[in-house]
């Protein structure tokens, strides 16, 4: 198992790096990796989706502002990042927000806000849909509802980013990973040198992850039915320019989800955390405390 180096903000908090604030528990023999920073009402976070993301590399740079306000706790989830890998043949999503409940039942909390961004996004739905008695309020957005296409499909084609997934698998190099963040990413220059070689080596630096992926099943799923089932007040946060999950799906959320809003990004593609930082928190942080 290889450890990355880390991208940190030092500038903001020079005590919030990826080396820093960073736990391990076993939970029912899962090894589950987390971060837990601040102080405060909890706040779960659940990471995007992709060949060796992390949690940390997801909200690095919403964290600084977050954890002045709330206890956030940022899970790797299985088969990412220095979680465990585990084979499972089910709705990977179901799997993942089973998880994050393991994870806040050993840390003895009753109830968090729950927020996800892409396969997080999905899985905190799903979280709060499943677990509704868990949930304070619900942040999700860039996430998909079912398999094989979702309502309000408009415009953009998702399967450029599965294409771009499938090649960094097959392939791992620093010019598959560029292509792939550049799909992900709107504004090209954020993807530079330091993020392609975080991705590289989280992603290489755990075959035992790769191997377990590969014997994994994710079995198709339709979340939709389950949106009415969520009571938490929710926020939809989504970027304009996603090419991996168009923002009409928020559109869609929006329309099954009682209590809702939905906020969209301009200029932002798939990792709103990461590529439009303050604009997220800010939204969050007013949606989280004064709604």
């Amino acid at each position: 198992m290889t450890t990355n180096s880390g991208i940190n903000h030092p500038e903001i908090n020079p005590e919030i790096t990826e080396q820093g604030p960073s736990h391990t528990v076993t939970v029912d023999g899962m090894l589950i990796h987390y971060h837990d920073v601040g102080s405060g009402d909890p706040l779960f976070m659940l990471h995007s989706y992709g060949p060796g993301t992390t949690g940390w590399i997801t909200f690095h740079k919403v964290l600084p502002v977050l954890s002045q306000h709330f206890r956030c706790i940022v899970m790797d989830l299985p088969n990412f990042g220095r979680t465990g890998p585990v084979v499972y043949n089910e709705p990977l999503h179901n799997l993942q927000a089973r998880t994050a409940l393991a994870l806040m039942d050993n840390l003895g909390i009753d109830r968090a806000h729950i927020l996800g961004n892409s396969q997080g996004g999905q899985s905190a739905m799903i979280f709060a849909a499943k677990y509704p008695e868990r949930v304070n309020k619900l942040v999700f957005g860039a996430c998909h509802i079912r398999t094989g296409g979702d309502l309000y499909l408009m415009g953009n084609r998702p399967s450029e980013g599965s294409r771009a997934r499938i090649e960094v698998s097959d392939d791992p190099t620093r010019d598959s990973v560029r292509r792939y963040l550049k799909v992900h990413i709107d504004d090209q220059n954020l993807v530079d040198d330091q993020l392609v070689d975080y991705i590289l080596q989280s992603y290489t630096g755990h075959p035992d992850h790769i191997e377990a992926d590969k014997k994994s099943t994710s079995v198709p799923y339709d979340h939709g039915v389950d949106l009415p089932n969520i009571k938490a007040a929710s926020l939809i946060i989504w970027g304009r320019f996603d090419r991996m999950c168009v923002f009409e799906i928020g559109i869609a959320a929006l329309n099954h989800i009682e209590d809702s809003r939905l906020v969209v990004l301009n200029n932002c593609g798939h990792w709103a955390p990461f590529e439009k930082p303050q604009e997220y928190s800010s939204h969050v942080l007013n949606f989280l405390q004064n709604i």
